[in-house]
């Protein structure tokens, strides 16, 4: 993988650009998991366009962190896995892996889910046999990592195309508020004096950083095969910095789209407490007349499922690889932390229910953020030393942004630990 998409040492700026376009849309797929729609359609449906602020401050943050990812990747030569190894003891890189491990499973098991509910929502398959089926989803990331990585890069590209235009159809058929909408956007302090208001807000917030993107990122911008000199390395800083921030952009257009679909249909109708998907996908046909919206939202999240699996094992091959130097075959690494992931799903639908999904959602949020800390401080620390990065040391005004962003979501993340043990809201 390392070195293997060819780039452009001369020509055009938009050619340079197009040979480094790919990485950071399969990093944006983590920005619109299933628990990510499940705040936006609560956010939407409970106060309408207010919370869109929340998700662009969220995005700008992701986009600084992730940008420090693509500078540890090209500028070190190393993704972060690789550099926590190189950084600490040896006793202690197996239980960092440990951890990025659960992360990664806890992340599975989102998609799993999300996967599941999409198949139900489509087709009507039970949800215990959809979790099952979703194991079949390895034979396809064989199939494209046959072809190339470019190919990886091409098919979750395209799924994103299909996600942004099922929304785009759906709230052409809302006919929202486009001032409200622009209104959305401005800050407001309607959030800080609104206790449950700042509590989906926080969960916005919280959910914004995945720590198996900080992993993924820095290890697919070394796909790119770049010259070894700084002028070389400069550029592709630059160029991949742009691949992200264009990708998280089409990211914050569709979780931004959730909300205002949310906001359009069911906080427009007096619907203030959808939360659940498959509540959505039933409240949707008869508030816009059509039965084509549903579809077109189970078109999507099933889209969104597939495309967060591929993303899911490329960040376990990095992880593993980078660590403890452990190399297995792609389809039994696939198979096993699948595996992992389809059993709770499966034993909780059949003893609890369908609703019991919901719950199991948010307790794979509360996984991600305990593992949170691991990958973002020695991020932000590895990139603001100069003795790891040399020349490439990012700016100090970046490191303090970042070092804020890392708090504020460190310090949310574990607020949402702390509800879920306390059960408070």
């Amino acid at each position: 993988m390392f070195g293997s998409v060819p780039t452009r040492a001369s020509g055009s700026f938009g050619r340079k650009l197009i040979a480094f376009l790919g990485p950071g849309y399969l990093v944006a797929v983590g920005y619109m998991d299933p628990g990510n729609w499940a705040t936006s359609l609560a956010g939407g449906s409970k106060f309408g366009y207010a919370l869109l602020t929340v998700a662009l401050v969220s995005n700008i943050m992701a986009i600084i962190l992730q940008s420090l990812c693509t500078r540890l990747g090209v500028g070190a030569g190393r993704d972060l896995a690789q550099a926590c190894r190189d950084a600490y003891p040896k006793w202690a890189s197996w239980p960092l892996w440990l951890t990025a491990e659960i992360a990664i499973t806890a992340t599975d098991l989102a998609e799993v889910i999300g996967t599941a509910i999409g198949l139900n929502l489509l087709f009507g398959i039970p949800l215990e046999l959809g979790v099952i089926i979703t194991a079949a989803d390895v034979f396809l990331i064989l199939a494209l990592q046959a072809f190339g990585f470019r190919w990886i890069e091409a098919f979750v590209v395209a799924l994103l195309g299909v996600i942004a235009a099922c929304f785009a159809i759906q709230i052409a058929m809302a006919d929202p508020d486009w001032g409200a909408v622009i209104r959305g956007f401005a800050p407001t302090t309607q959030i800080l004096r609104n206790p449950e208001m700042l509590y989906l807000a926080l969960g916005i917030l919280g959910a914004t950083v995945m720590p198996h993107n900080l992993y993924l990122h820095s290890g697919l911008v070394q796909t790119r095969g770049y010259r070894d000199d700084v002028a070389s390395k400069r550029e592709a800083i630059k160029l991949a910095t742009i691949d992200s921030t264009l990708a998280l952009c089409l990211a914050l257009t569709i979780n931004a789209s959730i909300l205002i679909l949310a906001a359009a249909t069911f906080h427009h109708a007096g619907k203030t407490d959808i939360a659940e998907l498959d509540q959505a996908h039933a409240f949707l046909a008869p508030l816009l007349g059509s039965t084509l919206a549903p579809t077109l939202f189970g078109i999507a999240l099933l889209c969104c499922g597939l495309n967060s699996t591929i993303t899911a094992t490329l960040a376990g091959q990095i992880v593993m690889e980078g660590f403890i130097e452990i190399k297995i075959a792609p389809w039994l690494r696939r198979m096993v932390t699948r595996m992992i992931a389809i059993v709770p799903a499966v034993g909780v639908t059949l003893w609890a229910g369908e609703k019991a999904t919901g719950q199991l959602l948010i307790l794979s949020q509360v996984v991600l953020s305990l593992q949170l800390p691991f990958a973002v401080v020695p991020l932000v620390l590895f990139t603001a030393s100069r003795a790891k990065m040399g020349v490439f040391v990012a700016p100090r005004w970046l490191t303090a942004a970042a070092v804020v962003i890392a708090v504020i979501i460190i310090a949310l993340n574990m607020k949402l630990v702390y509800d879920f043990a306390t059960g408070g809201s």
